[in-house]
């Protein structure tokens, strides 16, 4: 398999396992009436990224995100011609997790949490869930430069490790505010599937926003230029 091929095929196969997975565990949660707990929704998110990373990481780089993969491009550490590979093959996983999920899970469970899309809590505001999945993902693509990109990091030791706890703490926090989402493909496969659109846009603002910011300081202030 050609190179283009081999990294859609592992972006696509480490999103569907993040999304499945993810917002798997938000419904198992509903099934059990809480028994999963945020705890273990954090941990479901964090556990199946860095198994993911580790096992997949060294054909594609482990994205399984766009808002890495625009992180990645505004650092200058992807070219600019596979950046639509990379996303079409994470929106598509995202998809395919979804539709799967939709059809495992009984219709009034998974109607309940609207699949495991993310979701603003009540009295959150559009602005307030923009900023704070900004701020999230900033730590998350912060976290892939300094593990996985920067040649001092640490990718064959911690990189999967590192940017799977991420998520933990990650949802922890934002979890219960916005879904902490961190990544717009992790919000839009379980949102198409569900029919949930509700600020919707924010799960693409806010990572986005958060992952250029954090791609551009990491290059410019430690990276400094491509070599």
């Amino acid at each position: 398999m050609k190179e283009p091929a081999r990294s859609f095929v592992a972006e696509f196969l480490g999103t569907f396992a993040l999304c499945f997975i993810g917002a798997g565990a938000v419904c198992t949660n509903a099934w059990t009436q809480g028994a999963v707990g945020l705890l273990g929704i954090a941990f479901a998110h964090g556990m199946v990224l860095a198994v993911m990373i580790s096992a997949l990481g060294h054909i594609s780089g482990g994205h399984f995100n766009p808002a890495v993969t625009i992180g990645l491009l505004v650092g200058q550490r992807i070219e600019a011609g596979k950046v639509g590979v990379y996303i079409a093959a994470q929106l598509l996983g995202a998809v395919a997790a979804g539709a799967l999920l939709r059809v495992i899970v009984p219709e009034p469970v998974w109607q309940a949490v609207h699949l495991g899309a993310a979701g603003l809590a009540t009295g959150f505001s559009f602005g307030q869930g923009i900023l704070l999945e900004a701020v999230l993902t900033f730590f998350l693509v912060l976290t892939v430069f300094g593990t996985a990109v920067d040649p001092k990091g640490s990718w064959n030791a911690i990189a999967g490790f590192g940017i799977g706890t991420v998520l933990i703490f990650d949802i922890l926090m934002g979890g219960p505010l916005t879904g902490a989402a961190m990544n717009p493909a992790r919000a839009f496969g379980p949102a198409l599937a569900a029919g949930f659109w509700d600020n919707h846009i924010v799960y693409w603002i806010g990572p986005l926003l958060g992952g250029a910011a954090a791609g551009l300081l990491y290059s410019s202030a430690f990276l400094g230029r491509k070599r």
